[in-house]
């Protein structure tokens, strides 16, 4: 990464360029696993109310790059979502750094435990999900019916940071 300015800030899901992003994540995700049930794209702007969740929307040098999502399940366990990067920035760093910054979320939110689903064939994210602390645990909620294709992981968060 050069000294192209990073920064990580929220956006509304119903946003242009959160839709964008997001129907840049689903075209990537159909490709990838064309199996009926396999994809998971469900989150709904209630799950992302101020104390519930978040959506964040990553810019390098003022372009949109990239976007995660936050939402509760319970009052200490959160579910990262809908983790996009542009394929031009992968692999700089700016998937930690988003990460990061949904952990920072959480926290603030009062969550403990952090969970995700990812699928068997993305082999950059599970690096990068293993990488930032989480581990393998059972398939969870609507994942439970695409075992084949999903992976499920998650993290207890300390709260020193």
């Amino acid at each position: 990464m050069t000294s192209e300015t990073i920064t990580i800030v929220r956006a509304e899901l119903t946003a242009e360029v959160s839709r964008r992003l997001i129907a840049l994540l689903n075209a990537e995700l159909s490709g990838l696993y064309p199996e009926p049930g396999a994809n998971h794209f469900q989150l709904d702007t209630e799950e992302l109310a101020p104390g519930r969740g978040t959506f964040l929307v990553v810019y390098r040098g003022g372009t949109a790059v990239g976007c995660g999502a936050l939402r509760l399940l319970d009052a200490e366990t959160a579910e990262l979502k809908r983790m996009y990067l542009s394929p031009i920035v992968r692999g700089k760093g700016l998937g930690r750094r988003l990460v990061a910054a949904l952990e920072a979320e959480a926290r603030a939110l009062g969550v403990r435990r952090l969970v995700l689903e990812t699928g068997v064939r993305r082999a950059a994210a599970l690096a990068l999900y293993r990488a930032t602390g989480f581990h393998p645990i059972p398939l969870f909620g609507e994942y439970c019916l695409s075992a084949e294709t999903s992976v499920c992981l998650g993290k207890v968060l300390d709260h020193e940071s």
